[in-house]
């Protein structure tokens, strides 16, 4: 006789969660929001540093033109660029009536839609840090 108990998912190898797309986008989600937080911190801090002493803030943007700032300035942009997509996805899913029964399909559309962003955004913003390492 066939035992009646449920059938156990099994466990993605090299993860402990259980979830799928919409846990990992929430995971995303949260990380992206905390790098956000911390560049505004940062922001804030090294402009209020010109009324303390403009000669340290000149220092400081003057470090921002640092070829590594480059791959820096990328990762603002795809955070910023997925926490933003990311989040018009969580107002549908929480708005839409049928916005749960297409929350994974829409998770992928905003990875498209990420990739499309950030291809031409990396070749913009590496272009220059590329020819000070490189030369031209």
């Amino acid at each position: 006789m066939p035992s009646a108990a449920p059938t156990a998912r099994r466990l993605p190898a090299g993860t402990l969660y259980r979830g799928r797309e919409g846990m990992w986008s929430w995971v995303a989600h949260r990380v992206t929001g905390v790098l956000i937080f911390f560049f505004l911190f940062v922001h804030v801090l090294d402009t209020a540093l010109i009324r303390v002493s403009p000669d340290a803030y000149n220092d400081v943007i003057a470090s921002y033109k640092h070829p590594i700032m480059s791959l820096m300035e990328l990762g603002l942009t795809a955070a910023i660029a997925f926490h933003a997509l990311n989040g018009i996805r969580i107002v549908l899913v929480d708005f839409w009536s049928k916005g749960t029964k297409y929350q994974a399909v829409m998770l992928r559309v905003i990875v498209v839609l990420w990739v499309a962003l950030m291809v031409p955004s990396s070749y913009y913003l590496l272009k220059h840090a590329f020819l000070e390492v490189f030369g031209s």
